[in-house]
């Protein structure tokens, strides 16, 4: 393999509940020792609380309460203004609402809330210096840039001046961390999970955005003492799931309390900043910088080639030559594999041997530390065991190794410090190799965590969720994949997830550049290369939606609208901001659909509706013929088969052989993959195991003959023709042979393929298929008769009509974007939810909340409906802890598991919940809110129940892993989100005032908080 920088040239870089005591009381002994233990390895103004609308509810649904066109006047008049700074490298604009005068920010006179040992950043002044001017402002900018700095000095201006301020993160860990950094610095500081709740009176409280959410509906009185909110990881608020959660906290904060925003670097930040001045009718800065401390350079390594390939320099160019020559080498690899053979770069031999070279060269390289992402939990863990004749530590530094693991785990009891996960560990962590996913159990993932900080882990094998917002930052980042399965198709990773998993390569004051390595183990195009490497990140998109939660929460509230939080979403802003661009594009559009005018315009419709009806049919009949069931028995080798990929039509190319397989996309069918022959561009890249990325050859005199896999669904046609073909089809001298085989049968049959006959010839003799053939040849008969047939300039005449038909696509399309946008939207859905919520007795006639309602409220951690009506209908009354506990593991187990055996008690818990789900799904739909039955029934997971059962009946950690396999990080991520739903549930039950389920939900918590699942963090 080629050395890491004997491909590059050198290049200059420029520069308390009663319950929690004894877990506290744990907690600060293993903080306290863990403190210890590190450093001798180092020695050797107030706001108030609930935002009070200005709208009032209206006593008819889906009655309007403001005027969209005031609405959207008042946002055009939001003016952003520049703010000149001493720095090229730093942007600082400031959105200001039309009721506030623009004014210069102005330096304090005032001595600074805090200093710095260090000179600070541009953008790091312009934020402090909104801060002293008691003004918002998002911050963007890259990862490991600084921008803790800003959220630091917002805490340390409340404390001086006697306020209470907020620290918000998306996740528990991330607050965990942030505490004790926090805590060790201004010591005023409090933290609450949900899991954890510690000096909850301080003036600085860290909390997850839920907490905070939370406090804002119930009115908290902290909130009423807070004078800044910091929301760190902003662009988190882009998550499909938990973005709505920022946008219900942002919009309910009271316009006085002022909020620092830290985000990487968003496209749009200008417009999330404007949104935020609308609502809060005050300025808004936006402080911007694309500088890297410590610039990147960027290699590709193809999957089975010779060495890595510098793509994009430390300046960000990118280098086309060197990107044809990674190209190249992957074409070379994959014709020494092949072509049939998948490349693997995970899960395997191959995969294993990959990732080994890399980490070999990154090792001889100075590249250590490194962080080895890979969108895979099992891939992580064979990735690591694949280093078995690996050793980065020295004896010493394997001492403090075992020193650190010994103090992490000394909080568990002897039986769970023998569990295989955390027994299996320590040999790797030693050679300083480390494991870093879900699946791990939390107190591993902080072990492992301080060990890389440490410097004690050099290479890490971690999945994405270690990019988001722990400061762990490496000198080399490998990638093992460009693409990913986000849970519905496997696909390149954007260039947002890229920039945000890179941006962890490069220590700042430790490194002159950070090196990323992307493996490829199929053929881009530059133009997606440089989408992922150099594009833009994601922009910050509204994940807004409508929760039952949310909107009964919302109604018990007094004067609260719920469309007035519709209104002041994110979702909503964004719609009115595109209105005048989407205006404009559909005048145009109209204009180009009236400068069509045909006086054979119905001639012409009915010509092509029959043709797309005959073209509908034969799909139809296609659909059938390559039935399992009908398709098998024709799958011979030498048969001619017209297939299609995507818009590549490849025309005729032969079957060599087929393999039966597991549908990816549904583990309980089974797909037929067919190793065809097609003929390509022999100047086309070569992969394999992607027909889309080829360039079909059929009709080219020199073509050059593939073998690729296909999906029988790729089938067009099926030919009444069997070719003889060589028998080592691979071998390069064989292909000459084959291509004169296709040449001369196509000669003697006057390229005129005779195709199989569905009937006579397959034997599908059903009714459906008879009607079918019948259609298909009147259909073919009134074409051939129809008058547009005798017009000389036919085809000039279809594609001008082609084009109007085009223009009125787009201008329907256009306008019913811009009636979408000019309505207030969610409200339809709003007014739906509320008759869903009458039917089922949550709210009255006059949307007071009944006791149903106020019951939900309670319930934010999973479905509120679903688990009300039970809690209502009694349907725990019967049930002991055990199987309570383990029928409400349905509502947050989410893994994908093998289908557990249920005892019958636990079985019929099961058929009741889906029956309320069932009941739940039926309402919905009747109230015009569409929900899948079946996929809104599976979605309450029972792949825990068991585990849960045994657990809080007082099974050890150890037996109930032996019994299911689920990872053990993923058994106890359910079981504390299980004791958030058991809370709420405690306190639903106080809402009905119903004491012996509330006493059961408490018993059934009690004997869910201990050992291994609740052992304290290593943060606290």
């Amino acid at each position: 393999m080629d050395d890491f920088f004997d491909i590059v040239e050198d290049e200059e870089v420029q520069e308390e509940d009663p319950m929690s005591k004894l877990d506290n009381e744990k907690k600060r002994q293993a903080r306290s020792d863990m403190d210890n233990l590190l450093q001798e390895m180092h020695n050797d103004q107030g706001g108030g609380g609930f935002e009070e609308p200005t709208v009032k509810r209206s006593r008819l649904d889906g009655e309007k309460e403001a005027n969209e066109q005031e609405i959207a006047e008042r946002m055009e008049n939001i003016v952003v203004h520049t703010i000149r700074t001493d720095s090229q490298n730093c942007t600082h604009e400031v959105a200001v609402p039309p009721a506030q005068e623009f004014t210069q920010l102005r330096q304090s006179e005032r001595e600074p809330a805090k200093l710095y040992p260090f000179q600070l950043d541009a953008f790091q002044k312009q934020a402090i210096l909104c801060i002293d001017n008691n003004q918002s402002v998002l911050v963007s900018a890259h990862t490991s840039a600084g921008k803790t700095v800003v959220a630091t000095y917002a805490i340390a201006q409340c404390l001086r001046d006697k306020q209470r301020v907020i620290y918000t993160s998306p996740i528990k860990a991330l607050s965990n961390q942030k505490y004790r950094e926090l805590e060790e610095e201004f010591k005023d500081v409090g933290l609450m999970t949900g899991d954890v709740t510690l000096n909850p009176d301080a003036s600085c409280l860290v909390m997850t955005t839920e907490i905070l959410r939370s406090m804002l509906y119930r009115g908290s009185e902290i909130i009423k003492e807070v004078g800044w909110v910091v929301y760190d990881e902003i662009h988190y608020m882009r998550d499909k799931e938990r973005g709505v959660v920022w946008e219900e906290t942002i919009i309910l904060l009271n316009k006085k309390v002022k909020q620092a925003f830290l985000s990487a670097t968003i496209p749009n930040a200008r417009q999330f900043a404007q949104w935020v001045a609308h609502i809060k009718q005050h300025p808004v800065n936006v402080v911007y910088t694309d500088y890297r401390p410590t610039p990147l350079q960027h290699f590709m390594y193809p999957v089975g080639g010779e060495g890595m390939y510098e793509v994009v320099n430390v300046k960000g160019e990118f280098r086309e030559d060197k990107f044809r020559d990674a190209m190249s080498g992957l074409a070379t690899a994959g014709d020494a594999a092949g072509g049939f053979q998948k490349r693997k770069t995970g899960g395997g031999t191959q995969g294993d041997a990959n990732v080994l070279k890399i980490i070999r060269s990154v090792a001889s390289n100075d590249g250590l530390n490194c962080i080895v992402f890979s969108f895979s939990r099992k891939e992580c863990e064979s990735y690591a065991v694949s280093l078995k004749d690996l050793d980065f530590n020295t004896d010493k530094e394997k001492g403090m190794v075992k020193t650190v693991y010994e103090s992490a785990i000394s909080q568990l009891s002897t039986e769970d410090q023998q569990l295989p996960q955390i027994v299996n560990i320590l040999p790797l962590l030693r050679r300083g190799i480390g494991v870093h996913h879900s699946g791990l159990m939390p107190i591993l993932k902080e072990t492992i965590e301080i060990l890389f900080g440490e410097g004690l882990v050099k290479v890490l094998f971690a999945t994405e969720t270690f990019s988001m917002g722990l400061n762990m930052p490496a000198r080399t980042v490998v990638f093992t994949s460009a693409r990913k399965f986000d849970g519905t198709d496997n696909r390149y990773i954007t260039s947002g997830e890229y920039i945000q998993m890179a941006g962890r390569a490069g220590r700042r004051g430790k490194d002159d550049r950070g090196i990323v390595i992307l493996m490829v183990d199929s053929a881009l195009s530059p133009e997606d290369a440089k989408q992922i490497i150099n594009g833009a990140t994601d922009p910050l998109n509204s994940q807004f939606r409508l929760t039952y939660n949310m909107v009964l929460n919302l109604m018990r509230v007094e004067g609260m609208a719920v469309s007035w939080i519709i209104q002041n979403s994110f979702h909503q802003f964004q719609s009115y901001d595109k209105l005048p661009e989407i205006e404009k594009k559909c005048e145009q559009a109209l204009k180009k659909v009236s400068s069509f005018n045909f006086t054979w315009e119905n001639e012409m419709r009915t010509y092509v509706e029959l043709k797309e009806q005959l073209e509908a049919t034969q799909k139809k009949i296609l659909t059938i013929m390559r039935e399992p069931k009908n398709l098998v028995g024709f799958l011979h080798a030498g048969r001619l088969f017209k297939v299609k990929s995507g818009d590549r039509d490849f025309h005729w190319a032969i079957l060599n052989q087929f393999k039966r397989e597991i549908n990816p996309d549904d583990k309980n069918e089974h797909m037929y993959v067919c190793d065809m022959i097609v003929a390509v561009d022999p100047n086309t890249k070569m992969d394999y195991s992607n027909p889309a990325t080829l360039e079909p050859g059929f009709h080219l005199k020199k073509r050059r003959w593939l073998r690729v896999p296909m999906s029988t669904d790729r089938i067009t046609a099926i030919a009444a023709v069997r070719l003889k073909i060589p028998s080592e089809i691979d071998k390069p001298d064989q292909h000459l042979r084959l291509d004169n085989t296709v040449t001369s049968a196509f000669a003697r049959i006057n390229n005129n393929v005779p195709l199989l006959d569905p009937i006579t010839d397959m034997g599908i003799k059903t009714a459906e298929m008879r009607e079918l053939v019948e259609r298909e040849a009147n259909l073919k008969s009134r074409i051939s008769e129809h008058s547009m047939n005798r017009r000389e300039n036919f085809d000039e005449l279809k594609q001008q009509f082609e084009l109007k038909l085009e223009a009125i696509k787009v201008f329907e399309a256009l306008k019913a974007e811009k009636q979408k946008m000019r309505s207030t939207l969610h409200l339809e859905e709003l007014d739906s939810r509320k008759r869903v919520l009458r039917r089922l007795g949550y709210l009255r006639s006059d949307d007071s909340l009944e006791l149903k309602g106020r019951v939900a409220c309670e319930l934010s951690a999973s479905d509120e409906l679903i688990l009300t009506e039970m809690l209502l209908k009694g349907l725990f009354n019967s049930l002991d802890v055990a199987q309570t506990g383990a029928l409400l593991s349905c509502f947050v187990f989410q893994d994908n598991c093998s289908a557990p055996k249920l005892a019958a008690e636990l079985q019929k818990c099961l058929s009741d919940l889906h029956e309320q789900a069932r009941h739940v799904a039926k309402v919905s739909n009747e109230c015009r809110i569409e929900v899948i039955e079946d996929k809104y029934v599976s979605s309450f997971n029972p792949g825990l129940m068991d585990v849960v059962f045994q657990w809080i009946n007082g099974a050890s950690f150890s037996e109930i892993v032996k019994t299911t396999d689920v990872f053990e990080g993923s058994i106890i991520r359910c079981l504390r989100r299980l004791e958030e739903v058991l809370r709420e549930m405690i306190n639903a039950a106080k809402a009905c005032s119903n004491k012996e389920l509330e006493l059961k939900f408490e018993e059934a918590r009690k004997n869910l908080k201990r050992d291994i699942v609740f052992a304290a963090s290593l943060y606290l």
